[in-house]
């Protein structure tokens, strides 16, 4: 399927842009709440203590994706779809049952 090109002048109404009144747009009629210049961010109390938990180091075993990278260069990683599926199959049990 082609795409058609648009000539440089125009712009694809997907694309464009919001109007906007000023630096945050229009707000003429709008409920929502005056957004603030300040790029303070107060975090709730939830907020903070997960951040305390996450422990950014055992997001990826390395000593796992090497053995992973020299298995695949060596021509030697064996993969196992019975495996593969039955770790499916749990993950989504979990989630119907937690």
């Amino acid at each position: 399927m082609k795409i058609p090109a648009l000539p440089n002048n125009q712009v694809s109404s997907r694309n464009a842009p919001a109007p906007a009144d000023g630096p945050l747009g229009s707000t003429a009629g709008s409920t929502a709440p005056r957004r603030s210049t300040d790029p303070a961010v107060a975090l709730s109390p939830a907020s903070r203590q997960l951040t305390a938990l996450h422990d950014p180091t055992q997001d990826v075993d390395m000593a796992r994706v090497q053995q992973i990278r020299q298995a695949l260069d060596e021509g030697t990683l064996v993969i196992r779809p019975e495996r593969i599926a039955q770790g499916l199959i749990q993950s989504a049990l979990e989630l119907l049952h937690p």
